[in-house]
């Protein structure tokens, strides 16, 4: 397992939280003030993050960039020159598929992808490299898909970045070759300021095209205030956002 991987997952809900909680068993008789204090954050923090409504206003302070319409659609083909595709990960061992397919994550960005690339004709970029090292690509997994699922072709394959940022670098280098600038750049409404900060900071001219927005209650009848393990995964992804908006801009 990668060290960095593992210190990510220590210091990230919900590794940060077990961990308090241990802490708080632990110091429960030798430090009692502040076992109180780890298992209130602990258990406090694991309440929260599963509670919709904390979802919907983390996402609205994260989202800030806003859907296309359809005239803005329409208009692709005169604002952009290609659509680049963020990776989102790959699911393994499912019986019901041969080989190893997209995240749900990339699924949803791969079929906003394709309407925008059937609507403006312009040619599609897939970015994402190999998952812990092992082939094939995110980006050659992705792109299978696309073409199989979705009757889009791949032009581009990206498969050696590992992160946003690189994500960003190695499509310049691809399409920087064709002396393209103009990119509209498909991934999730929460990862959108930051790709396209990273995206514009190796010279991309951007037009944001965020799918899968979780700034909405999604019609819960609790009206989101009830414990939910889906809006716990939700959260952890805004954090891990977050975090990466901040070390971002500290680090590149």
């Amino acid at each position: 397992m990668p060290l960095r991987f593992l210190i990510k997952q220590l210091c990230m809900p919900p590794g940060v939280l077990f961990i308090l909680l241990i802490l708080a068993w632990w110091l429960r008789k030798r430090a009692p003030r502040i076992a109180t204090c780890c298992f209130v954050c602990g258990a406090g923090g694991l309440y929260v993050m599963s509670l919709p409504v904390a979802v919907e206003w983390a996402a609205r302070q994260i989202e800030t960039e806003p859907a296309l319409n359809a005239e803005q659609i329409g208009q692709l083909a005169q604002t952009a020159d290609a659509i680049v595709v963020l990776g989102a990960g790959r699911d393994q061992g499912d019986a019901a598929w041969a080989e190893d397919q997209p995240s749900a994550l990339a699924i949803e960005r791969l079929r906003y992808a394709s309407r925008l690339a059937k609507a403006s004709g312009l040619p599609v970029l897939i970015t994402g490299g190999l998952h812990f090292g092992k082939p094939p690509s995110e980006a050659t997994i992705m792109a299978n898909v696309l073409a199989e699922d979705f009757a889009v072709a791949t032009r581009w394959q990206e498969s050696q970045s590992r992160t946003t940022w690189e994500n960003a670098q190695f499509s310049r280098q691809i399409l920087e070759a064709e002396k393209i600038n103009r990119v509209v750049l498909v991934t999730q409404a929460f990862h959108m300021a930051r790709s396209r900060w990273s995206f514009e900071q190796v010279g991309f001219q951007v037009v944001p095209a965020p799918v899968g927005s979780l700034a909405r209650l999604d019609a819960r009848p609790d009206g989101g205030w009830l414990p939910d393990g889906k809006a716990f995964m939700q959260s952890t992804w805004l954090i891990n956002e977050a975090i990466g908006h901040v070390a971002y801009r500290l680090f590149y």
